[in-house]
């Protein structure tokens, strides 16, 4: 990997070992695990711009390419997601648009597109195009139904992927129809983690082929690979294909949520016998008094016993009650609550927090940099561009950041 300029400075916590020193905002020593790469991303939305920001908060030099219109699609939304960006924007319809990206690509490690299939090779900046002139790039291409089958160049979003791959029908309760589980499943956990672990397999085996190589990321493909364990269930004969039937998908009575007298719920993941015994326990209720819960005919029953208890109290007396046991027993919190939590508070985990956590190496939440008029100076090789710091240009808070492509996911 070659040397990159230094990007934006921090604004975020760094982190260590959990036993180790807690690392404060403006106070984190060293550099990122992938100082030295260097990213060249083509703005997209969803999958495409979470794995970017994956890059960039651990220690990557990220530059996004924007559209030069200034067009940007949800951009709210991504905020957090197109940190720790240095930007571009170039007109990738303009020859010299073009000839401006190639250049800039000469000099990455990783090119990173979430165009659909074609668009980047009737754009001229296909993986053809930049691998004969960067013979180690890593081209990586983040879609949902890949780059090829009948359904690759369909437009498509997360619920659309899910209902494919057999998730989609999984989740939700019983009687009930599919629940889309937000976007966690297909885009972030799906696409963009898979891109990243992509990534980094072709970074490891260009060390010894000293050539890069395309990374086909495609939402489905990634969830299938995540519904690994259920299909082993299936295959097994341990899986029902109605929903909220089974044991992991909230079928089981010792393995869903409740709620409580205060309307909030709680979350019971009592699955071994002992932690069983603690939420009974908790709950005062008598283990004699109960059916055997290894029948699924019984669950009903137990479901009830359960549902009656949880109503006597308010969500927070629950979770105080259930405190340092051994229940499994978590108070469902919303999002805007969840940092303050404070098993959260004590890890210093903000949201959208950099994650995994490294020893001597930690990934850095760091601020992007907006300013098409520097942003539009030309810039002949990686090391010729123009000062992107922060302090040099100002920041992107709240600004909205163009977009480069259509983000098929």
């Amino acid at each position: 990997m070659t040397t990159s300029p230094a990007g934006p400075p921090p604004d975020g916590t760094g982190n260590g070992t959990a036993g180790g020193p807690r690392r404060r905002p403006g106070n984190v020593p060293g550099t990122g695990p992938l100082h030295g790469l260097r990213v060249l991303e083509l703005a997209a939305i969803g999958p495409a711009p979470f794995a970017c920001m994956m890059f960039a908060d651990l220690g990557a030099d990220v530059v996004r390419v924007d559209r030069a219109d200034g067009r940007r699609s949800f951009a709210d939304w991504h905020r957090d997601l197109d940190r720790g960006r240095r930007t571009r924007a170039l007109d990738l319809k303009d020859p010299s648009g073009v000839a401006e990206l190639l250049r800039l690509m000469d000099g990455a490690d990783v090119l990173v597109e979430g165009f659909r299939p074609g668009v980047a090779e009737r754009l001229g900046i296909g993986p053809d195009v930049c691998l004969e002139r960067n013979p180690g790039l890593v081209y990586a291409r983040m879609t949902g139904w890949g780059q090829d089958g009948p359904l690759a160049t369909a437009p498509g979003h997360d619920i659309n992927y899910l209902a494919l791959t057999g998730a989609l029908y999984a989740i939700g309760e019983a009687g009930g129809p599919p629940v889309p589980p937000v976007n966690l499943l297909g885009d972030f956990g799906g696409g963009a983690m898979f891109l990243v672990t992509g990534v980094l397999a072709a970074l490891h085996e260009r060390r010894t082929s000293g050539r890069g190589q395309i990374v086909d990321a495609a939402i489905v493909d990634g969830v299938n690979t995540l519904l690994a364990m259920a299909t082993g269930m299936a295959d097994a004969g341990h899986w029902r294909h109605e929903r909220g039937a089974n044991l992991l998908d909230g079928g089981a009575p010792y393995y869903t949520c409740y709620v409580c007298a205060d309307g909030g719920h709680v979350a019971v993941g009592a699955l071994e016998e002992r932690f069983y015994a603690a939420l009974l326990t908790g709950l005062g209720l008598d283990p004699d008094g109960l059916p055997d819960r290894t029948d699924p005919a019984n669950w009903p029953a137990l479901r009830r016993a359960f549902g009656g208890r949880f109503l006597l109290h308010d969500r927070d007396t629950w979770a105080r009650l259930f405190d340092g046991t051994e229940a499994c027993v978590t108070p469902v919190l919303r999002i805007d609550e969840a940092p303050d939590h404070p098993h959260q508070r004590a890890r210093g985990s903000a949201p959208a927090a950099p994650a995994p956590r490294f020893s001597r190496t930690p990934a850095v939440r760091r601020r992007s940099t907006w300013a098409p008029a520097v942003l539009r100076a030309p810039a002949r090789t990686w090391g010729e561009q123009p000062d992107l710091s922060a302090g040099a240009v100002g920041t992107s808070a709240g600004r909205p950041t163009p977009d480069q492509g259509s983000g098929d996911g």
